[in-house]
């Protein structure tokens, strides 16, 4: 680096790549599921729910706990596949830096 002028451009064009990613963040989805699909529950790459299916035969009114424990279940899934996009598309951007927040 040159000058302070060539790192504030860096950090300028970081910060315009990482508001991308995020976007692009906000529009994927991904899918968790359980029970053998039975359950499926899908979120964006930031996190927020978008959907939740259940397929009819895995509701069973004499056993709520099952169901229950299907959709944390997916829940986790989808969470875990959420959280490991995220850190792949932020990733590519920082170069691998963990930064907070991020």
């Amino acid at each position: 680096m040159k000058n302070m002028g060539d790192l504030a451009r860096m950090a300028q064009k970081m910060q315009a790549d990482m508001a991308k990613a995020q976007a692009e963040l906000a529009l994927a989805t991904v899918e968790g599921t359980a029970g053998g699909g039975a359950v499926v529950v899908v979120l964006t790459g930031t996190q927020d729910i978008k959907d939740v299916r259940i397929q009819k035969d895995a509701v069973d009114p004499d056993d709520v706990e099952t169901l229950q424990d299907l959709v944390r279940a997916a829940f986790a899934d989808a969470l875990a596949k959420s959280r490991e996009l995220a850190a792949q598309r932020l990733g590519s951007v920082t170069g691998g830096l963990k930064l907070p927040g991020m």
